[in-house]
């Protein structure tokens, strides 16, 4: 499933962030999966995939008992600060508060598709953020093609 688009949300005192209609509309539970995995980044977001993909890329890779210090480390920190969350009848999610804390996020957030996830950012920051992002495609787009990533 490919998330785009912008959603401007609140999350409100109980900590539940609502998951447009238009996005949940396109989810099928079967393949899907019933949850979002909630993933807290260091540049104040918050990355939401859905619970078949999340468990795709966490299970797609070389599995060891001896694992590099970094490895384990990485490994730890990732899937020890994320969290399952079901939603809700309504289309809710609740956003863990230590989450939210830790990222630096308040209840005026934006809901960004990437792709194959969902970001939760700073709806101030966003806004303030989206002119410079998109005079800086043309660069990034220039060093992702010379590494050969490509989307």
């Amino acid at each position: 499933m490919i998330f785009i688009g912008q959603y401007a949300h609140s999350v409100d005192a109980k900590g539940r962030l609502a998951i447009p209609s238009e996005i949940r509309s396109k989810l099928r539970p079967e393949v899907d999966g019933s949850a979002w995995y909630a993933v807290p980044w260091p540049t104040k977001l918050i990355r939401l995939y859905t619970e078949s993909d999340f468990q795709s890329k966490a299970l797609n890779r070389p599995r060891s008992l001896t694992l590099s210090a970094d490895e384990a480390e990485l490994r730890s920190t990732l899937f020890g600060l994320s969290a399952r969350i079901e939603m809700d009848g309504a289309g809710r999610i609740r956003i863990p508060e230590d989450m939210m804390s830790l990222v630096g996020l308040g209840p005026e957030v934006v809901l960004i598709g990437a792709c194959d996830w969902l970001e939760v950012r700073d709806r101030g920051e966003w806004e303030r953020a989206r002119l410079a992002g998109l005079k800086k495609l043309p660069e990034l787009m220039s060093r992702i093609a010379e590494r050969g990533d490509g989307l």
